[in-house]
């Protein structure tokens, strides 16, 4: 849920950069079944994200059909990679079909099961790792996904907003506790530099390195 004014998101959404027509074809099939994809804005700024780092390696935690995983492919040089997971084996199907017709085939692998087990098993280190899983699991994300980055790598996180309900003294359901314990993880974290953009429904981005001597974190979400 965009949390952000509608015309504001249909503005960005506008100014999305050209995509090709299969990238068309996913969002299509995402609205028609309510498939929840990052859209065209997120997508363009995981875009800008990889490229800020010269990443080359990136690795997905929830994949769906491979919406996300195009804009990080767009980025990478031609030797980068990125690893999928889902636990749907028809998302894996759709979405090597529809990444091998953009181009990317070789240049990309599905993991079909838990996504935070396929992270643990993986060597790494990668240069981004990106979550997108079901909320709840969140908190579990943060010590697996920062022991896999490469110092300066990045770890970016969709629904870190969760349309607002992460504001919501309230609003007590699992989906939205598990986003408040991971913000106040990443933010606590003293391996992590920490910030949400309220973009659609909020992305966190952390990156992984050495905070400067007398740094720590600061703010609600650390205490």
């Amino acid at each position: 849920m965009p949390i952000t004014d509608p015309s504001v998101d249909a503005f960005l959404t506008e100014g999305a950069p050209a995509r090709d027509a299969v990238l068309h074809e996913m969002e299509a099939y995402g609205a028609e079944r309510r498939f929840p994809l990052v859209g065209p804005a997120v997508g363009a700024f995981l875009e800008v994200l990889a490229r800020a780092v010269s990443a080359r390696t990136v690795f997905e935690m929830g994949s769906g059909f491979g919406y996300s995983a195009a804009w990080w492919l767009r980025a990478l040089p031609p030797g980068g990679a990125v690893v999928l997971t889902d636990g749907d084996p028809d998302n894996a199907a759709r979405g090597t079909a529809y990444l091998e017709r953009l181009g990317h085939r070789g240049r990309f692998r599905y993991v079909v099961g838990d996504a935070i087990e396929a992270l643990e098993r993986e060597a790494g280190p990668f240069d981004v790792v990106f979550c997108d899983i079901d909320k709840a699991d969140y908190p579990r994300v943060v010590g697996p996904a920062v022991e896999k980055l490469r110092d300066g790598g990045l770890l970016v996180t969709d629904n870190a907003l969760w349309g607002g309900r992460v504001a919501d003294p309230a609003a007590r359901d699992a989906a939205t506790d598990g986003v408040r314990r991971y913000l106040r993880a990443v933010a606590a974290d003293p391996r992590l530099a920490t910030s949400v953009l309220p973009l659609r429904d909020g992305v966190a981005v952390s990156v992984k390195g050495s905070a400067p001597r007398g740094a720590g974190p600061v703010g609600k979400f650390a205490r």
